[in-house]
């Protein structure tokens, strides 16, 4: 069921909390070992919410959430609860906070923290150091990534939703590999406080479900400033839910005519795209090519933002303050060298050292200056064309679901995976990743994109896509 049908049985009496949440649990239990989806599942904690969740609901006392059994990345602090970040590092790590997007859930039930690549950084959730989590409609593939395992609990319908961080595409590249709503928000829409940082200019809080009304269920729970991050916006939050069903006749949607020239591209995957062109014009909404011409250098500008932000943000790991610190240390500079080296994977190192370099003395200009003046010509191109437009429309990844370890030791391979999702990114604007199919029983999505905080727009036209959709869907073999 989705989330707003379980919020009206709850209410109505006709499931308790404490039923749903044991359904949760038990049904993690049996499929999760297939899926490596969870790091920690917290059945205790989980049944105990459930109680006092019921309670507040016999009482009437309710909030939108209560009740509601739910998975969260393990890059969100949670009191008391084990946060890993997919690192060794951080394996012992139980934090004394809980991150504001996880305090806003208010009492839903949180099932446990899913698997992730190490620091969110990968496409695919197999460089966690807990192990690959498998993709929920083919176990031999991956089921995208970083929050690879936030995607596949919500998929395979181990948690009714989901929360996870998208920094290039982390959300919406893996809720395309398990067809499901994945939504990355404007840059500074929810709330950073108490996630672990990977690139801080690029990371953003996202939402995870089955569908687009509850996608925009759970964003206006978590929306708004936080006087805890700087970032958040005073913006006011939309009416996101019961906007949905207003008409969509008369937008316009734009194709950037570069993401379908792009060499990579599965002609499957851009045959199921222009069958949803056809769908947009059954609704009304017009679709008119237009140019992003420095989305070409996306990829590169991003693999230099992204590992310097990362090399900063990973460099107070040091076994000191921060990290588990390796044992048989006889100096200072053991602790620092064996506890990183111990305690990183290999994309956590390779990006340190990317980063460090286009950091470093007489390199910062002609690498990370230079990369940030991209930047800005990118997020020029969206400005320009949202003119034109009023939402920009793309395939959300070129390929379909790959095999496990097919891309692990090539990350040039591995890093194009999020070539449509990394401009979106370094211009700070909402998009999401929506369901359209699937080839040989493998998930396809289109992208919506839409200018800073008009979350409402590509939600209103995400939901009727959704309705209109008379596309084959894959079909979960666990």
């Amino acid at each position: 069921m989705s989330l707003i049908e379980l919020r009206k049985q709850l209410d109505n009496k006709e499931i308790s909390a404490p039923e749903l949440t044991r359904q949760y649990l038990s049904r993690i239990a049996k499929v999760d070992p297939q899926l490596n989806s969870y790091i920690t599942v917290c059945t205790e904690q989980a049944e105990k919410a459930a109680v006092h969740a019921q309670e507040e609901i016999d009482r009437g006392n309710q909030g939108p959430l209560t009740g509601i059994p739910y998975a969260v990345k393990d890059i969100f602090c949670t009191k008391d609860i084990r946060t890993t970040a997919g690192s060794h590092i951080l394996k012992e790590y139980i934090p004394p906070y809980s991150a504001t997007a996880v305090e806003k859930c208010q009492d839903a039930v949180l099932l446990g923290k899913t698997n992730m690549d190490e620091f969110a950084m990968g496409s695919s959730t197999e460089y966690s150091a807990f192990g690959p989590t498998k993709n929920p409609f083919d176990l031999t593939r991956v089921p995208g990534g970083t929050s690879g395992g936030s995607t596949a609990a919500v998929a395979a319908d181990l948690a009714v939703f989901a929360l996870g961080t998208d920094t290039g595409g982390s959300i919406r590249q893996p809720a395309s590999f398990c067809n499901v709503v994945g939504l990355k928000l404007t840059y500074g829409r929810i709330s950073r406080y108490g996630v672990i940082a990977s690139a801080s200019s690029l990371d953003t809080v996202g939402i995870i479900t089955q569908n687009v009304a509850d996608g925009a269920y759970v964003l206006k729970q978590l929306a708004g400033h936080d006087p805890l991050d700087a970032t958040t916006s005073p913006v006011p939050i939309d009416d996101y839910l019961n906007s949905l069903e207003k008409t969509v006749s008369g937008l316009r949607v734009g194709i950037p005519k570069e993401y379908l020239e792009l060499a990579g591209l599965d002609p499957r995957i851009k045959e199921r795209f222009l069958a949803v062109q056809k769908v947009l014009a059954k609704l009304g909404v017009g679709v008119e090519e237009i140019s992003l011409p420095h989305s070409r250098y996306g990829l590169a500008t991003y693999y230099i933002l992204n590992p310097s932000e990362n090399s900063s943000n990973l460099a107070r790991y040091d076994g000191i303050q921060y990290g588990r610190p390796a044992k048989g240390a006889n100096s200072l500079d053991e602790v620092y060298t064996k506890t990183r080296e111990e305690g990183f994977g290999a994309e956590s190192k390779r990006r340190i050292m990317i980063g460090t370099f286009c950091l470093s003395a007489g390199y910062y200009d002609a690498y990370y200056k230079q990369a940030q003046k991209v930047r800005t010509l990118v997020s020029e191109d969206f400005t320009k064309a949202f003119e034109q437009v009023d939402v920009i429309m793309s395939p959300t990844s070129p390929t379909l679901p790959f095999k496990l370890g097919e891309r692990e030791s090539d990350p040039l391979s591995m890093y194009t995976s999020d070539i449509y999702t990394i401009p979106a990114s370094l211009a700070g604007l909402p998009a999401f990743s929506l369901p359209a199919g699937a080839v040989d029983n493998l998930p396809v999505a289109v992208q919506l994109i839409a200018p800073q905080f008009a979350e409402k727009r590509i939600l209103q036209l995400g939901y009727h896509l959704e309705q209109s959709f008379d596309f084959p869907k894959p079909k979960l073999v666990v």
